[in-house]
């Protein structure tokens, strides 16, 4: 199983709920995985506060089976997995994992200043635009990841989809994917890249899946609390099929 991120509630006083949630719900979760034997790949996304990263990865590090895949490569049989979960700049407050897409970004018109979550709460940056210009691009991150040792057999996990190809549409209708990972996934040609973070994109834009050259993108969207939507692939015919389930069933 596959997790890419912006799984921890979104109610008030996140600080406190998100790490109630983790600690509560996801080790009991994951223990349900370990038991079962089944391997989880997962890492928080840009709607979950970084300062939970630290306990996100003690309770994925207590099961073998469970891997936090953020900036990380893990072999799984033939395969390699290899995650990323920053996400290109948006006008939204939090900035915790957020990044300028190239070194000509030009930034969106912002909601407010920007917010970094700390232990105390949030901290107020007085010039997001500057701050972001010292961080490294989505580029330069790419760059940073582990190096497949055979794209055709590697799966990237990027929470933030590539620009072009209809995985990253919003619900006005604008396209906010990013240049550099589109760039990247053209030039390196793994098997498949699986996306997020633009929860609408597939009921806005009907499409879940497109190709870039040989790769495979796919996108299962998720935008109902009653609903799941998730897609079942093959990594060996790259047969792949998406579903969207009541949780009422459950």
């Amino acid at each position: 199983m596959v997790n890419g991120g912006d799984m921890l509630c979104l109610e008030d006083d996140i600080h406190r709920t998100q790490r109630e949630f983790i600690e509560g719900f996801l080790d009991g979760y994951f223990a349900e995985h370990e038991k079962a034997g089944i391997y989880h790949l997962a890492y928080l996304g840009n709607d979950d506060l970084k300062i939970h990263d630290t306990c996100f990865d003690k309770v994925c590090a207590k099961y073998p089976h469970v891997v936090n895949l953020a900036q990380k490569s893990f072999p799984l049989d033939s395969f390699e997995f290899i995650g990323m979960n920053w996400v290109v700049d948006y006008p939204f407050q939090l900035k915790d994992r957020c990044r300028k897409d190239t070194k000509d970004y030009v930034f969106q018109a912002q909601f407010g200043r920007g917010l970094l979550s700390t232990e105390k709460g949030f901290e107020e940056l007085p010039d997001w635009f500057g701050y972001a210009s010292t961080l490294p691009t989505i580029e330069e991150e790419l760059k940073l990841l582990p190096k497949p040792k055979k794209a055709g057999k590697t799966v990237y996990v990027i929470h933030m989809p590539p620009a072009g190809i209809g995985l990253d549409v919003c619900q006005d209708g604008r396209q906010v994917g990013s240049q550099g990972i589109y760039n990247f996934i053209k030039a390196v040609q793994p098997r498949l890249t699986l996306h997020g973070h633009i929860h609408e994109s597939p009921s806005r834009s009907g499409i879940w899946n497109a190709t870039i050259g040989k790769t495979v993108s796919v996108q299962p969207g998720q935008m109902n609390s009653d609903r799941l939507s998730y897609v079942t692939i093959d990594l060996n015919s790259m047969k792949m099929e998406r579903f969207e389930e009541s949780l009422a069933k459950r």
